[in-house]
């Protein structure tokens, strides 16, 4: 009789697998016992069985504990299974629970009978069914610690509930509920083994969304704080390593100053994997049209995967725009087709499909309306079960040493999630995968793709008030402000900084970090401080930040520049903060402070 589930026996002292013995009990005492069964143990009460009640759910009553008979076997007065035409045999075979009963005493203990929602529930037919061992709808996910159980129960003679993974006819695999008892004669001889089952896959996989969204909430957490920390870190290292470079002429030093650069522009990119994982990056959505990327975007597609990738398009005409991040939404699907290609490496077809899709009410995690989705399918090697549910962490790779970071998924994951989207995951060993994007749908008008502007930074000559808690990355932005031409007063926190501005010190721009310590971060400084100077022109400057992420700015003229940052990107959104702020508000000659 092993062959069913995967959970606790009937002796465990867990509550809710106490309710859902109970409640399974009860309901096949009533519906197919009653005139042929005599349970030992008093009287018995009927109640309806649901996927939600009887796998844990709270009872009603604020929590109470509802008073269960529970049932560990039965009496039969009549053996066998000849008494097929009465009403409570026909009660068994409409009831939408699947319901078997066996034989110990044969060799075994094979199925002797199975009602017609357990041929519904397996996809098998009766004739398949009888006379086999239940262990044949066991397969390869089937937790042994839980057959075991199964089997011990089986050979104690006792009750047991639990949960079990099994398979269809068909192959798919579902979770099985499952309730097992003992049926004894009136010489106390056991006779049968009943078991109720109920499918539970969609409550298992509820809670294991559940528990997998809760993991990866605390690892984007731990996450964004290293990486916010890290950017602070490799801020100063990139920042006093270009700055140095302006100073060197010999060519081994700026060789070696060059090797430093570039690791440190490495580390910045890890970072910002890392924070997209977090979703702690901040998003520019635009509105546009997926298949309008997807073919913009197909050049450098192709001349990533190599000659021996073959791409295929299927786009589905007048889909309807989405509003997202380009440049994210590229990176996303960039990974999405590497991984596709590092899964066949003879080569092979890619496909990128777009589609429109409609989502009703009760998907979970998603709001009803329309979706376009983005699907990538490769013919590769495919993954088992237990490595595709570990795909989306961060840093898990099968692709061995030196081949990858583990970051490419966990990066996707976070940005589908942060777009109020949802990312899937289908693969088998052996069929390929497919991973799909789902974005909401946008009513509005797809923009056109184009260039960004460029041009070198113009010098500044106006005052800068920069408010900053790490000593080190202060000095840094007030070396490269002054290199610049701008004049700069520096604050350690931002209940220094607005000293200064209460103090009507002159000054044309604040530059601030987000994240300080102290009564003011860089938000609720940079409001305060336009409250006593209405229109102060306002740059940010953060490794991470949750409210700009959730929020966005927190008025049109505040901008956001993220760490680590270079003298030429200071440079240019420094200039474009002041003239997007008006005039100065000091001129040429007057002193500043340090």
């Amino acid at each position: 009789m092993a062959g069913f589930f995967a959970g606790r026996r009937s002796g465990a002292q867990d509550p809710r697998r106490r309710r859902l013995r109970g409640r399974i009990d009860a309901n096949i005492v009533v519906l197919a016992a009653a005139p042929i069964f005599c349970l030992r143990g008093g009287t018995t009460s009927g109640t309806g069985v649901s996927d939600s009640d009887s796998l844990g759910g709270e009872p009603p009553g604020h929590g109470a504990e509802p008073v269960i008979h529970h049932r560990h076997s039965a009496t039969v007065t009549r053996p066998g299974l000849d008494e097929r035409g009465s009403v409570f045999f026909a009660a068994v075979e409409m009831t939408r629970m699947p319901m078997i009963l066996t034989d110990p005493r044969q060799g075994d203990n094979p199925i002797i009978f199975a009602n017609r929602a357990f041929q519904d529930l397996t996809g098998y037919e009766e004739a398949e069914l009888v006379g086999r061992n239940c262990r044949f709808l066991q397969g390869p996910q089937t937790n042994r610690e839980t057959v075991r159980e199964l089997r011990e129960a089986v050979e104690a003679r006792q009750s047991i509930s639990t949960e079990i993974l099994n398979y269809k006819r068909d192959g798919t695999p579902f979770w099985n509920g499952i309730f097992i008892g003992p049926v004894y004669d009136e010489a106390g001889d056991l006779l049968y083994f009943f078991a109720s089952q109920l499918d539970v896959t969609r409550r298992r996989n509820s809670e294991q969304a559940f528990r997998q969204a809760q993991k990866m909430e605390s690892i984007g957490q731990l996450t964004a704080g290293l990486a916010h920390d890290f950017n602070n870190l490799l801020q100063v290292i990139s920042g006093n390593l270009e700055m140095a470079r302006g100073h060197v002429t010999a060519d081994r030093p700026l060789r070696q100053i060059g090797n430093a650069a570039r690791a440190a522009e490495r580390g910045a990119k890890l970072t910002k994997q890392l924070l997209a994982f977090a979703r702690k990056t901040r998003l520019e959505p635009t509105s546009f049209g997926l298949n309008a990327l997807v073919l913009a975007f197909a050049e450098v597609i192709e001349n990533t995967l190599g000659a021996g990738i073959v791409l295929r398009l299927e786009l589905t005409p007048g889909l309807p725009p989405t509003v997202l991040d380009r440049t994210h939404l590229e990176m996303a699907l960039l990974n999405v087709l590497i991984n596709a290609r590092d899964a066949m490496p003879e080569g092979g077809p890619v496909t990128i499909v777009t589609e429109a899709v409609e989502i009703g009410p009760g998907e979970q995690g998603l709001k009803p309306g329309p979706y376009v989705r983005l699907r990538v399918r490769d013919e590769g090697e495919g993954m088992p079960a237990h490595v595709a549910e570990r795909a989306t962490e961060p840093f898990f790779s099968t692709k061995g040493p030196n081949k990858g970071t583990g970051l490419g998924l966990a990066m996707v994951h976070g940005f589908v999630q942060q777009s109020l989207g949802r990312l899937t995951i289908e693969s088998r060993p052996g069929t390929g995968t497919t991973v799909s994007m789902l974005f909401p749908a946008s009513a509005g008008e797809a923009g056109a793709f184009g260039g960004e502007a460029g041009g070198d930074p113009r010098i500044g000559h106006e005052t800068i008030l920069v408010a900053e808690d790490s000593d080190d990355v202060r000095a840094l932005a007030r070396d490269y402000l002054e290199s610049l031409g701008y004049r700069v007063l520096v604050a350690r926190d931002g209940d220094e900084a607005l000293r200064v501005v209460e103090a009507g010190t002159a000054f044309d721009l604040l530059f601030s970090d987000i994240v300080m310590p102290g009564s003011l971060n860089g938000l609720r400084l940079a409001e305060e401080a336009r409250r006593r100077r209405p229109g102060l022109p306002v740059l940010l400057t953060t490794g991470y930040n949750e409210e700009l992420v959730a929020e966005g700015p927190q008025a049109p003229t505040m901008d956001v520049l993220g760490k680590p940052y270079r003298k030429a990107e200071l440079a240019d959104r420094i200039r474009a903060a002041l003239d997007r702020g008006g005039a100065p508000r000091t001129s040429p000659g007057e002193p500043h402070h340090g």
